[in-house]
């Protein structure tokens, strides 16, 4: 019987689950131990205590709570790995600045694989500027896989969206080998958008210049142009054709040298209901 592994998207060494103990990463502690055990991966599970130097000083009571909760926390992430055979290995750190910390442990334990949960640490109720998960996006050294509370990835039905960019080509390029690995992939959009019909030229240049370098990896894809706002047609392509995961670049053509408010990525990461692959150009 062939191993399902050799059939699996992913080929990890290494993935960091980053957990705040809400219910906002319960779908990134699932899916984390699925990669984990499909890859044969090492994970690591980190958890930040934002605890900043004055409230270090007076709140002993309140740290030990969050230490104990976070214990706790650990303890319930080590029993569903172990229901899976993978063995984790906690971090855990005090900071208040969580996103910071989050990024030097994926530089120190060289992982290929960020996971988070949609809403950071910040419990907002909107994905917005200065949240952690979208400083950890910006600022990460390897692609950022984010999970929204309920999403699974199941039926392997992958749903690329590029602008043409360097950024969007490094998550063409991630999204083919995805594909390679997986020959039970069922399906494989590339969508395009253009913003306006005088873009359309363009856009259907990005969609061709896409199709042949997917016949030269040998894979096989259903284009689709469309004119509208971007964000908003990626949602609506990615519920039409039940996507599992959306493939990004790094905030379009906006570049990782800041966090671009109102930005394509940031807008599909917050209203998505599957997961989004984000992936860097340059990996550890």
């Amino acid at each position: 019987m062939m191993n399902y592994k050799q059939h699996y998207m992913w080929d990890l060494k290494s993935l960091l689950l980053a957990t705040d103990n809400t219910e906002y990463s319960e779908g990134a502690i699932k899916e984390a131990i699925h990669i984990a055990k499909h890859c044969d991966a090492k994970l690591y599970v980190i958890q930040v205590l934002q605890i900043n130097p004055e409230f270090a000083t007076e709140g002993h009571k309140e740290i030990e709570k969050m230490e104990l909760n976070c214990r706790l926390h650990f303890d319930h992430i080590r029993e569903l790995a172990a229901e899976e055979n993978v063995e984790i290995e906690s971090i855990v750190r005090r900071s208040d600045k969580p996103d910071e910390v989050i990024v030097e442990e994926a530089y120190k334990k060289k992982v290929d694989l960020i996971v988070m949960g949609r809403r950071g640490f910040t419990g907002l109720k909107r994905f917005v500027i200065g949240s952690v998960t979208a400083k950890v996006i910006v600022s990460s050294p390897c692609n950022v896989l984010v999970v929204p509370k309920g999403a699974q990835i199941k039926s392997w039905t992958i749903l690329l969206a590029t602008d043409g960019s360097d950024y969007s080509r490094a998550s063409e390029d991630e999204a083919l080998s995805m594909a390679r690995r997986c020959p039970e992939l069922k399906k494989f959009f590339a969508l395009s958008v253009a913003k306006s019909e005088s873009k359309l030229p363009e856009t259907t240049q990005i969609i061709e210049n896409f199709k042949k370098k997917a016949v030269e990896w040998g894979i096989e894809i259903e284009p689709i142009i469309a004119v509208g706002v971007p964000h908003e047609i990626i949602l609506k392509i990615a519920k039409e054709k039940d996507c599992d995961l959306i493939i990004l670049g790094t905030y379009g053509r906006k570049g990782v040298k800041k966090l671009a408010f109102g930005s394509v990525s940031e807008k599909v990461i917050t209203y998505t209901n599957c997961a989004v692959l984000v992936a860097k150009i340059a990996k550890i």
